[in-house]
């Protein structure tokens, strides 16, 4: 019974991201937030599972991917589609307006726009792709990892939600502003880019260095930015992350 414990996780992280999908598409970004975020647990715990218990296999592999494309593909699309929605002068409630879609009185190039956020959605399924046959990825990532994309996109949708600043309100709500993060986003989790992962094979100073500064800015920016340090902790992992490499090179 055992070798089924990881691919139960697995799949709790595919329902989280089911439900997560249904709130996206009601603009209910919060609670989108939070079941991605509770798909992310269950994805991290599943390959930890695994590894604990030695009952790793391509099945579970392969679900893995098919749960993220869900959680960490779809949903910050669908995210994307409604800030652009939004952006544009669409109703809030994008996919389900009176069981029409919300945007009767947008012009033509304007609905052509809002869907551009689906190409996040390629982007993350293309990834998790070339991830599941790339073997230089066992102990670090290149690319932004799709769960890291996926927290990105999420928060820049729920800080539009509830942000009183003006101009953070202003520049998550300019379609052009959104239209290249899209494009951003898309380069980063395909990019030729090594990114330090925040596995541990042991808990001291030496060799993990980078991964404790990381920690303790990210426990620093939370308690002074709160919900406007998550798109900036990604930012800082994929800097450091470069910064690393620099380093390297140099050694």
């Amino acid at each position: 019974m055992k070798k089924w414990i990881p691919n139960l996780i697995t799949m709790l992280n595919l329902l989280s991201g089911c439900i997560a999908a249904v709130y996206a598409f009601k603009d209910e970004l919060i609670l989108a937030g939070i079941f991605v975020a509770l798909g992310i647990f269950f994805d991290f715990f599943d390959g930890l599972a695994a590894r604990l218990l030695k009952v790793s296999s391509e099945l579970g592999t392969q679900l893995d991917s098919l749960a993220d494309m869900v959680t960490s593909g779809v949903v910050p699309g669908i995210v994307m589609c409604q800030l652009l929605a939004d952006a544009t002068g669409h109703s809030s409630t994008l996919f389900a307006v009176n069981g029409d879609l919300g945007w009767s009185s947008a012009t033509s190039l304007f609905k052509e726009i809002t869907f551009l956020g689906f190409l996040i959605t390629a982007a993350s399924g293309y990834r998790l792709a070339k991830f599941n046959i790339d073997t230089r990825q066992t102990d670090s990532f290149i690319g932004v990892p799709t769960p890291a994309n996926a927290i990105l996109i999420i928060s820049l949708g729920i800080i539009a939600q509830m942000t009183t600043s003006d101009f953070i309100f202003g520049l998550l709500s300019n379609p052009y502003v959104l239209i290249l993060i899209t494009i951003i986003s898309c380069y980063l989790l395909n990019a030729e880019l090594p990114l330090f992962a925040l596995k541990f094979k042991t808990f001291g100073w030496k060799s993990n260095e980078i991964r404790w500064i990381f920690i303790a800015i990210c426990i620093a920016m939370i308690v002074i930015l709160k919900i406007y340090a998550v798109p900036c902790i990604i930012v800082l992992y994929v800097l450091m992350s470069v910064f690393n490499n620099l380093s390297a090179v140099k050694s």
